[in-house]
């Protein structure tokens, strides 16, 4: 059983370091320094620790999930593109054994069909979308106030 006070794990899969670069009107100005950032001062609040994880190879991300295991009380992830994709992504995310909270920056659901789909929501406690970066703040305060 997970340490209910440890570090929460933010993840962030492809493409989301170029945050603040690229397509700006779609995922806003913030780097993912500021959200990390953001995650941090969140967590703070209830006096919680942040850890930090952002990789464009889906082989890395499933790595530091694995890794997670007895590490990380919880995780806050966005799959980016692998959203759609990844069941191997998905698998992992079981393997901690802590809660999640998938979080989208723009409103997946009111863009292409395909990002319609996320493989990882069915093992989520949450997900949330279209909040731009406060997603990432709420999805903190929701895993940080938990019992």
């Amino acid at each position: 059983m997970p340490d209910m006070a440890g570090p929460i794990l933010v993840l962030n899969g492809p493409n989301l370091n170029m945050l603040g670069t690229r397509q700006p009107q779609v995922y806003g100005t913030a780097t993912l320094d500021d959200v990390v950032e953001l995650c941090r001062r969140t967590a703070a609040r209830f006096g919680r620790d942040v850890t930090a994880f952002q990789s464009n190879s889906e082989g890395a991300l499933i790595d530091r999930i694995q890794a997670a295991r007895g590490a990380e009380s919880a995780i806050v992830i966005n799959p980016g593109g692998l959203t759609h994709t990844s069941v191997a992504l998905r698998d992992a995310l079981v393997i901690p054994e802590v809660p999640i909270v998938e979080v989208h920056i723009s409103n997946v659901h009111a863009r292409e069909d395909f990002r319609r789909h996320s493989y990882i929501s069915p093992v989520a406690d949450a997900v949330i979308a279209g909040m731009g970066i406060h997603g990432y703040a709420a999805a903190v305060e929701y895993l940080a106030s938990r019992d």
